[in-house]
């Protein structure tokens, strides 16, 4: 990989001081940034910047930032986990496709200076060979979605479709996988107390989110293989979760409880989820499928 390391710039300056005083040095402060560029195979890899307990607290660094090259980027595809694109020293992920060739990445690394500690911590892992990324499939047109709804999923060949806690989302035996999903909180519910991953691969889960926030991917074609969901806080002390999926192939999971990973045996793509949530004070019985 070619790096390159930033300079002081001249041009910038701290802004004078005003009347209520102040350092002029303290105004602004300079990183240390180092570029790389990473010749990837075609396929499908997921970024990492696995939390490092050394690295300054509260600032997200050393942050990490995934882009396409200037020139030659037309076979790469990002979809990061963070609408905002960083990647904090905190576990944060991205996805990247390459498509149809060999390609270029852009790896831009942000460190506080004089802090070797704060390295990153970056790990790349090959989700999908060449050969084994599923195709997109074709876009239904788009159908008006419940005014509210409890569970978001998008669905291969349908885009976004909604549910209510209870309800199944996906349809079994339908072989077109759940991409991605998000969780509103009940009302009162801090989001921070309702939090769920995503199942990538064997042993692995994507970051945690919080409630409301989007988890998975969109139009990248990338199965979830099933997903964690869990309460925490004031969450915990009122409602009781649990999860149920049903997988291509036949496969069935769940329910299984709070803080439990549905996923089937066969690692088989997500094709339709229940998610069931119960107050404490009325245990309702759950649904079948």
């Amino acid at each position: 990989m070619a790096a390159a390391k930033s300079a002081p710039n001249p041009a910038l300056t701290a802004p004078e001081a005003g009347a209520a005083g102040g350092d002029r040095s303290a105004q602004i402060q300079e990183l240390k940034v180092t570029g790389h560029m990473m010749n990837l195979p075609p396929g499908l890899f997921c970024f990492i910047n696995e939390a490092n307990p050394g690295a300054p607290a509260n600032n997200g660094m050393p942050g990490v930032r995934i882009s396409p090259p200037p020139i030659g980027g037309q076979n790469v595809e990002i979809a990061g986990f963070r609408p905002d694109g960083w990647l904090n020293a905190e576990g944060d992920a991205t996805l990247v496709r390459i498509r149809n060739t060999q390609a270029q990445v852009l790896v831009t690394i942000y460190q506080l200076p004089n802090q070797p500690e704060s390295a990153p911590r970056l790990q790349v892992r090959q989700l999908l060979a060449a050969n084994d990324l599923p195709v997109p499939a074709a876009a239904a047109p788009v159908q008006a979605k419940p005014e509210k709804v409890d569970v978001l999923a998008h669905i291969q060949g349908r885009g976004d479709v909604g549910a209510k806690f209870g309800d199944w989302l996906g349809e079994s035996g339908s072989n077109s996988w759940i991409e991605g999903f998000s969780i509103a909180a009940p009302e009162g519910i801090a989001p921070a107390d309702l939090t769920y991953q995503a199942v990538l691969g064997r042993g692995w889960l994507s970051p945690w989110v919080e409630a409301g926030e989007y988890c998975g991917s969109r139009g990248m074609a990338l199965p979830l293989l099933g997903l964690r969901v869990r309460l925490s806080g004031e969450a915990a002390e009122q409602y009781e979760i649990s999860c149920s999926g049903s997988f291509i192939g036949g496969a069935v999971a769940g329910p299984v409880g709070n803080d439990e990973t549905c996923e089937a045996e066969t690692l088989a793509p997500l094709e339709a989820v229940q998610i069931v949530l119960t107050p404490r004070s009325r245990k309702a019985g759950r649904g079948k499928r």
